[in-house]
Parts: structure tokens; sequence; C-alpha cells
């Protein structure tokens, strides 16, 4: 999630998550740590058709500690998110997704200071959605309005999020969330008749690892999936900013670091390796533009500090409207990633997407 105010940070759960005793609720959930079940055909809502989904007062949720925003307007992304902690459980109950959205309230308006929670839906491992935000689902269901959340810095007007429970950095989504997501997004798409293009990633707007390496790779696959249920088709995937960060190397981190020479930055060495002096060098970059830092709250308990990634908030700072033979460091950037396999169709100015092709 994103900082708040209108802003926001990513959700973290606060701590290690206790699960209840499933039958005190008397809502038929899955026994704690059983598989949740192996998706059947059909199981995807079609169109307008919407999923189950659980209300913040059925899973417990505190009053909210102020009044929520209500746009008057729909909108423009569905941005999908990962909570990262508490990890991959293995617990797929409906008691276990309602703890999850316990604690992220809990964490969010006492360790934040947020008046509710951040998202405006969360997705379990199960295969279980649940209002995040209090009166999403309402106002979802209306069709015409947005309740404005706290998870995408700087964007919140314009995005409704989803977090899915889990880390999906290295390993992938239970089949069971899969479908989950799917038809919550597609019933979201309906009802604000927004494009399967508008399906984004938390790392889309901000420079952040969410919602993981392996989900956010499956994108496309889920616009495919959504525009399936929805009756329409996917477009071909939209151009992305990459994301670099320490440790990564290869041609767009040289690229990154000919461009960062350009920028004002002449002590970063052009080797190739994401390593402490560039990290400098992209947070400076960042502070000096007003780009606030954006450390992923939902890996604070492991200490992992995404200050001076380079991602899709940083990349605009860096490609300039030049040509590409106007200055030694852009030039040696454009040769890096054409030799890479970067594609550049202009001889002229280099725009935003000229860039984004010549880094895919």
């Amino acid at each position: 999630m994103a900082s708040h105010s209108p802003l926001g940070r990513r959700s973290l759960l606060a701590g290690g998550l206790t699960v209840s005793a499933v039958g005190a609720l008397g809502l038929g959930a899955a026994s704690a740590g059983a598989a949740p079940q192996r998706s059947q055909p059909g199981r995807v809502a079609a169109d307008s058709e919407e999923p189950r989904i659980y209300d913040t007062q059925e899973w417990g949720a505190r009053e909210p500690d102020g009044q929520i925003v209500v746009l008057d307007r729909v909108p423009t992304y569905i941005v999908v998110h990962h909570t990262a902690e508490p990890g991959n459980s293995e617990d797929y109950s409906l008691e276990h997704a309602m703890q999850i959205c316990r604690d992220i309230q809990d964490f969010h308006m006492d360790g934040q200071g947020w008046g509710d929670t951040g998202q405006q839906f969360t997705n379990s491992r199960g295969g279980y959605a649940l209002e995040g935000r209090h009166r999403s689902l309402e106002v979802v269901r209306g069709g015409t309005q947005h309740v404005q959340g706290a998870n995408v810095a700087d964007r919140n007007s314009e995005v409704i999020g989803i977090e899915n429970e889990g880390l999906y950095s290295e390993v992938d989504v239970p089949e069971a969330l899969w479908d989950s997501l799917v038809s919550l997004v597609a019933w979201i798409a309906t009802q604000y008749d927004r494009p399967v293009e508008n399906i984004m990633g938390h790392r889309d707007f901000n420079s952040t690892e969410c919602p993981g390496e392996v989900l956010y790779g499956r994108l496309q696959e889920l616009r495919e999936a959504v525009a399936g249920a929805m009756g329409t088709r996917a477009p071909a995937a939209p151009l992305a900013w990459p994301l670099l960060k320490p440790g990564s190397s290869g041609p767009r981190v040289r690229a990154a670091q000919h461009l960062l020479r350009a920028a004002g930055f002449p002590s970063v060495r052009a080797d190739g390796v994401f390593g402490p002096e560039t990290k400098r060098a992209v947070a400076k970059l960042a502070d000096s533009a007003g780009v606030k830092p954006h450390t992923c709250s939902a890996l604070h308990h492991s200490k992992v500090d995404e200050t001076g990634f380079l991602g899709s908030d940083i990349w605009p700072l860096l490609t300039p409207r030049v040509t590409a033979a106007s200055g030694s460091e852009v030039s040696d950037a454009v040769t890096q990633l054409r030799r890479a396999g970067g594609e550049l169709r202009t001889s002229g100015v280099l725009g935003k997407d000229d860039w984004k092709r010549l880094l895919a």
C-alpha cells in the first residue's frame, strides 16, 4: 500500500496471524490448513455477475476513524497488490481470510494512522473475496462513484486496489486465489466499464516490488482471463517501465547509469551493476523531484527497504525527450538498449513509449 492522506502505501499485516475457531462464526469456512478446491469449469463469474464478497460487517471490521471519501466519478485503474506478510499460509479457511482483514485494518489504523483499511478489497489464498475499506462494496455496486483508498502513492483518486494474500516474488498464486481474482476483477471492470488494459500492478505506478515478480508477470494472463469472463478480447500487453533494484545487472542497468550521469550524477559508474552508488543516485533524484520513498510497508517486518528502487515513477525523470544523438550519455544509453534487443522506431525525439520499447 502507499502512504495515506489521499496518498497511500501498500498494506502490512502487523505480526503473525492468529486463527480463531472456525465454527464460532457459523459461516461454513473450510477447516484450517485444508487445501483450497481446485478450479472447476464455469467457476469464474461471467460479465456483470457479482461474486460472493464478504463485507466489513461480516469479517468484524472496526468502525472507520473519520469520513470515507467517495468521489463522484469512477476509478481509472484496477490495481493488483500482494500482502507479502504473513507469507504464503497453508490455512485456506474463511476465518483465516477474515483474520487477515482484521490485522490489515489494525495495522493501517493503529500503525499507519490511517482512517481505515487502505485497499478496497482483499483476496485470500483460499479464494475468498472480502471488502476492505468501508463502503467499497456498496459503491462499486452503484457503478458511478469511487471510494478513495490508500494503496498507490499519488494515484489513489484514480485506482481501486485489491490485496492478494501472500508473497509472490518467487512462487505462484494458488488456483483458488487466481480464480477469485479473475471473478472479482471482471465484476469491478464491468461495473465501472473499465477496459481490461487498465488492469495494472502496483509497480506500474510506484517503484516497488509489489505485487511480486511472479504475479506481476501474469498480469497479461489476468487481463485475458478477465476479458474472457466479460465476453470480450484483451489487447496486447501495455508498454511498461521495468523495475531495477540493488542486485540487478545487465544492459538496462548500464543504460540507467548513463542516464543518471546525464541527469547530473557523474560519479555513477556505467558498469551494469546496480550497487550502492546507483541506489544513492536514484534516491537523490527521487527526493529532488519530490517523489516520496516507496518503502514497501508489506515487507516492513522483513526489513526490506525499497528506497532507491528504479521503477515507474522514476524512469520519467531519467528519460529525456531528446534525439538519440543529442548527448553522449543518452546516446550510450540508447546504444546499450538497442544492442540488447530494444526496439527503436523513431529517428526523431524519443517519447515515453519509445523509451519503454527500448527498455522492454
